[in-house]
């Protein structure tokens, strides 16, 4: 999980999978890639770009091995203090699908399926959205002081399976992004349609999707 998010990281999932192969099969361990040569990581890596990116894997794998037993921390919190490179999303993926930990992952697609969920008519990453929210056309906007994505990460948390949370995030992201659709959505193959306020509100020619 830790490998394939972080070469997913502005890369498409076609590109990335010979890549990740490769990889694996190369160092199929922490200790394989904390043992490596730069020079080694980044030939590996050769062709995929932001080498960055290798960079800190390889420099994660030494630390992960001096300073937690070859064994990556299990919670959110603890990936993204202690682990260079390891991010808020990445973190809740290792988290919730290796660890089981009910840690949210927020992406793209899944800020568009809570909007839409949530009624909001706006654009989310849009600074003049900030502190203003259409919770649906009979309720008044109502302010918030936290800015538009940490409001999501919270709605995320809120509705979290927490019994299940690697198939929840899962889910999440893959009706994001297979049903709820940025253009011409499958709203009626969704299955949480009847709890959703823009789909109400389409019906009803509220809202446009």
């Amino acid at each position: 999980v830790w490998i394939s998010e972080t070469m997913l990281q502005q890369t498409q999932v076609k590109t990335m999978t010979p890549y990740y192969l490769r990889w694996l099969e190369k160092f199929p361990t922490v200790e394989k890639l904390a043992l490596a040569s730069e020079d080694e990581v980044l030939g590996i890596w050769a062709g995929l770009g932001y080498y960055s990116r290798a960079r800190r894997l390889h420099q994660a794998a030494r630390l992960i091995m001096e300073e937690h037993c070859g064994l990556l921390p299990r919670t959110s919190a603890e990936l993204q203090k202690e682990i260079p490179g390891i991010g808020r999303y990445t973190a809740g993926a290792i988290a919730s699908i290796v660890y089981r930990e009910a840690s949210p992952v927020v992406d793209g697609n899944v800020i568009r399926l809570l909007s839409r969920l949530r009624g909001y008519g706006g654009n989310p990453k849009s600074s003049a959205s900030e502190g203003r929210w259409v919770w649906s056309r009979t309720v008044r906007f109502h302010p918030f002081i936290l800015p538009p994505l940490v409001f999501y990460r919270e709605l995320a948390e809120e509705l979290m399976n927490a019994s299940d949370p690697a198939n929840h995030n899962q889910a999440m992201m893959e009706l994001g992004s297979l049903v709820c659709t940025p253009k011409q959505p499958k709203c009626t193959e969704c299955p949480v349609q009847q709890a959703c306020r823009a789909h109400a509100e389409v019906d009803e020619g509220f809202f446009n999707i």
